[in-house]
């Protein structure tokens, strides 16, 4: 089966598809088909709308069942920042490093104690007949006061779980804790479910 990915994130596409190979799902890019995928606005004000908006978008575009995922990291001292804004948050053409900087700079003042974080993952799948499959998911952690670690992306060298930062993790160790590993893990659930209800 093929399923066509809704992001132009090679991070989140290399992350998805890595997770849906066990589902015998063939995760492929708008490139690797030959089209290029219109841009949607995230006007919507939660990561599922956001998702959704994605996924219903690439599905009437390209006629496969469409995955979509919007996620972003609520930080407690900042009342949920960045939030849905998460990839925004240095300005519409800043990089993960300046969004970094910022929340480094915004959290200068904040105790250890008071650093709490969590990501959050919300995976939808469109179908070409508006069927929709989701699954969301949660990772806690705290923000460091500075960077640590080369891998990852986004927030990842800031976000620690144990003694880790996501950017100082191994994929396969990522994929174990990660919100996004949860969230592919409930999307997988319900996708395998929905699959087997429809295929009586």
């Amino acid at each position: 089966m093929k399923f066509v990915i809704a992001t132009h994130n090679p991070h989140k596409c290399e992350e998805l598809a890595r997770i849906l190979v066990p589902l015998n799902i063939e995760a492929v890019t708008d490139s690797q088909l030959g089209v290029s995928l219109p841009e949607v606005e995230e006007t919507g004000e939660t990561f599922l709308s956001n998702a959704f908006l994605k996924a219903d978008s690439a599905c009437d575009f390209t006629g496969l069942p469409a995955i979509a995922d919007d996620s972003g990291m609520m930080v407690d001292a900042l009342d949920g920042a960045p939030g849905v804004y998460s990839s925004r948050f240095a300005g519409e053409n800043g990089t993960y490093e300046d969004c970094n900087a910022k929340l480094l700079a915004m959290m200068q003042d904040v105790p250890a104690e008071k650093r709490t974080a969590h990501f959050v993952s919300v995976i939808t799948c469109v179908f070409p007949n508006g069927d929709v499959v989701t699954g969301e998911g949660r990772c806690d952690g705290v923000i460091a006061d500075t960077t640590r670690g080369a891998g990852g992306f986004g927030y990842d060298p800031l976000f620690v779980v144990g003694d880790k930062s996501f950017a100082e993790m191994t994929p396969a160790e990522k994929d174990a804790v990660s919100h996004r590993g949860k969230a592919l893990e409930a999307f997988s659930k319900e996708l395998q479910a929905y699959l087997a209800a429809h295929a009586e």
